[in-house]
């Protein structure tokens, strides 16, 4: 991929230019979509965040300053709108009776691993993590950003990403530890 592609399709983007919008989808939804799944905890309320991203992005591309990377900012964005959504999920449904089902697009291979790791004993142990770890665990392993990365997305110094891993992978062991049962 052209390391400056990501930067015209956002300038396209800025312009008005909805084919750069669906290209940036193209590129990048995979990943934010396992990142958002991590986060969110099912496939629908996922699906939704990456669709309240995409919109975002769309109303904010003129606002890029271009001192990250795009994946980057797009990843904060998400985040964000994930943290938005997320923060009022105790509030009831919203009413609307019978709703159709979302097409289903098939299940791609970020989701498929996720899908995979969903109920075994590691996904429960990082559950339990706190928020925090949980942000990195998500970006470093689901999303697969580099921690320099990782940092720019969550807007701390890349030590403080590294000793949050470093604790996570602990806590994370630990749990499993536990877990055991000698026969």
């Amino acid at each position: 991929m052209d390391p400056g592609g990501d930067d015209a399709l956002l300038r396209s983007v800025a312009a008005g230019d909805a084919a750069a919008l669906s290209r940036l989808y193209e590129r990048h939804s995979g990943a934010l979509f396992g990142y958002l799944f991590r986060l969110a905890g099912d496939r629908m309320t996922a699906e939704e965040i990456l669709q309240d991203t995409m919109l975002a992005v769309w109303r904010s591309a003129g606002a890029f300053e271009g001192r990250a990377k795009v994946t980057t900012w797009l990843f904060g964005v998400a985040r964000r709108q994930a943290h938005n959504r997320l923060r009022g999920r105790a509030s009831p449904e919203p009413a609307g009776g019978d709703l159709p089902d979302p097409p289903d697009r098939g299940a791609g291979p970020e989701e498929l691993a996720i899908a995979a790791a969903g109920g075994t004993p590691v996904a429960a142990a990082i559950d339990l993590l706190p928020g925090h770890h949980r942000d990195v665990i998500a970006l470093v392993f689901v999303a697969g950003l580099p921690l320099a990365d990782v940092a720019e997305v969550l807007g701390i110094p890349v030590g403080t990403v590294k000793s949050r891993l470093h604790h996570a992978r602990a806590a994370v062991a630990a749990a499993l530890t536990a877990q055991e049962v000698p026969e």
